[in-house]
């Protein structure tokens, strides 16, 4: 069992958060077999550390994408906080782009975890659904987008949209996409 981040020391949390920003990389860009020892190292602590903090790989590839997501969900109020909530809106699909591409790099890793019986995905979908649905609230309250929009909806076209500019090469395709997806949730508003 891990370790649970508000229980923690304010120096056991950073070393906490550099190992699993250390794990997402590792995983991404060297795939599920990525050695313990390269992930502590990448991460400034020791193996020891790393192990007291997640005992398994599955534990560590689980937290590491809950983290994301968490990130990426969280993110919703923060960017309401300083924008406005259609700004907000497109300013969150670029996080979402960028968390769905952490996610496709640490696809074998995630597999592996699945193998072995985690469970990472468990919660995903009800907190993404939720962190679209602050943004389109606030959006239709404002008056900017439509207020008849399934946040399932944006999800699936968000995730369409990853999954086709999966390159980087294609990321300013993405992004037009993006504009394109946000003016159809504008559509029917006094813009």
């Amino acid at each position: 069992m891990t370790t649970q981040p508000s229980a923690l020391r304010a120096d056991a949390r950073r070393n906490r958060e550099r190992i699993l920003e250390a794990a997402v990389r590792a995983f991404s860009e060297k795939g599920a077999d990525v050695a313990i020892d390269t992930i502590a190292k990448a991460a400034g602590v020791g193996s020891a550390t790393l192990y007291r903090h997640f005992p398994t790989r599955e534990a560590l590839v689980e937290a590491a994408y809950r983290n994301e997501l968490a990130r990426v969900c969280d993110r919703a109020a923060e960017l309401l906080a300083d924008n406005p909530p259609d700004r907000a809106m497109r300013l969150w699909m670029d996080d979402f782009i960028d968390y769905l591409a952490a996610k496709q790099g640490m696809a074998d890793a995630l597999r592996a975890a699945v193998a072995s019986g985690a469970d990472p995905f468990a919660e995903t979908l009800d907190k993404l659904a939720t962190a679209i649905t602050t943004l389109l609230h606030a959006g239709a309250d404002a008056g900017l987008l439509r207020p008849d929009i399934d946040p399932v909806d944006v999800g699936f076209s968000l995730s369409g949209i990853a999954l086709i500019t999966s390159d980087p090469a294609q990321r300013e395709r993405a992004g037009r996409l993006l504009d394109l997806l946000l003016d159809g949730l504008r559509h029917g508003t006094n813009r």
